[in-house]
């Protein structure tokens, strides 16, 4: 390869890295500090479950349909989706710094922006496969791991800055880094060219076939395990929300604040960079199937660890195991998704995964908020820890060899 060769390759994972920084600093105002800015408004534990499952059942609604417009031909492109749901944030964000008093309406915008972030979290993904296939050489797992290591430093710092300022600094906050994204969304245009093939691994089979399955009948039809599988990671993403969504009330019993949670989130998120940068020589080593079976039982672990936490040392071993489950996972899956499936259902492909970790945002929602208010913490995250161990079986029955069959 030569020198200009490989300065267009960095250019294109510098720019990809920048998109997923500036989302993953806004998914952490949003989504990692969600229960401190509700709380901060007061909102009840219940009143916060309630908006959380709101915001992620509309969010799966949204994801395979605005999935399946991309998939077809047409101006509607994941950059495209994008950048409009950025600016959508960045008014809903705006709003939530003049509505004071009224917790309805506060209700309504946070569940908004809330939703709007995770709809289009799959288009990002998405977006790297996409490029990638017309000749911009990208480090899917760099990129996503430096954006991991984005919202770990925002957590660390946005920890103190709320303790000391208030919880609308999350606003201001994601304004300004959202003004960001959009400029750096707009510059990055798929260059015209030819698609080349996709690559081939660990004996999986890329498939171009021309005939995409929108509907979710069909979908499961020609992709079962897969959506087997999907099943199982609504089941351990339901204590992976309960963790997140709820980890200022799960740490405040062990003497935690919003500081120690900023660090504790650093700590998972910060890990996640390793694991997600060396996730190509891993799939040199172990098969996409492998790889996403362990870190089901990563989560598991962490799931077990929180539970039986009395002090935040447990707490932070916790978190600490997140470089073994989401890490793992959300790379795995993407790359999974794109050896698996037609090219025309890899978009919803990827979207069901997100869809699959937005299920369990909203049973937690649903569920955890109310549990928590009635029986505490220990009951609640015992809950999790059994949904979680029917996630782990789940997912072990439903991933195979991963191959599909040829078409001649």
């Amino acid at each position: 390869m030569t020198a200009q060769e490989k300065e267009k390759n960095r250019f294109w994972t510098l720019r990809y890295t920048l998109i997923n920084v500036t989302y993953f600093m806004v998914f952490c105002g949003i989504h990692g500090y969600s229960s401190v800015f509700l709380l901060g408004k007061g909102f009840t534990n219940t009143q916060i479950g309630l908006c959380l499952a709101l915001a992620n059942l509309v969010s799966v609604f949204a994801q395979p349909f605005i999935a399946g417009l991309i998939d077809k031909p047409g101006p509607l492109t994941n950059r495209n989706v994008a950048i409009g749901s950025t600016v959508c944030i960045i008014m809903g964000s705006a709003l939530l710094l003049f509505i004071k008093d009224s917790i309805a309406v506060i209700f309504i915008l946070f569940a908004f922006i809330y939703m709007v972030q995770m709809a289009y979290q799959p288009m990002i993904i998405a977006m790297n496969f996409e490029y990638s296939r017309v000749g911009c050489k990208i480090n899917f797992g760099l990129a996503r791991g430096l954006g991991s290591l984005s919202f770990a430093i925002s957590s660390a710092i946005l920890g103190g800055v709320i303790a000391r300022n208030g919880v609308d600094v999350l606003s201001i906050f994601d304004i300004v880094v959202l003004f960001a994204a959009v400029v750096i969304l707009l510059t990055f245009i798929k260059p015209s060219g030819k698609e080349e093939e996709p690559v081939k691994a660990d004996n999986d089979i890329s498939l171009e076939d021309e005939k995409p399955h929108n509907n979710i009948v069909e979908f499961t039809k020609e992709y079962p395990k897969f959506m087997l599988f999907i099943v199982g990671v609504v089941f351990f993403f339901f204590a992976h929300n309960l963790i997140n969504d709820y980890f200022i009330q799960l740490i405040r019993p062990l003497g935690g604040n919003e500081t120690l949670m900023g660090y504790a989130v650093f700590i998972a998120a910060a890990l996640e960079l390793p694991t997600m940068a060396l996730t190509p020589l891993f799939l040199k080593k172990f098969s996409c199937e492998s790889m996403l079976k362990f870190c089901a039982v990563m989560f598991l672990v962490k799931t077990l660890i929180m539970t039986f936490a009395t002090n935040m040392v447990w707490v932070f071993v916790s978190e600490a195991c997140q470089m073994g489950a989401y890490a793992v996972l959300i790379p795995v899956s993407a790359i999974y998704v794109s050896r698996i499936m037609a090219k025309l259902d890899r978009v919803k492909g990827q979207a069901y995964i997100n869809v699959a970790i937005t299920l369990g945002g909203v049973f937690s929602g649903l569920i955890c908020g109310r549990l928590l208010d009635v029986y505490g913490v220990k009951i609640t995250m015992m809950i999790g820890s059994i949904v979680t161990v029917m996630g782990v079986i789940i997912t072990f029955i439903a991933i195979g060899n991963g191959k599909r069959k040829t078409v001649s």
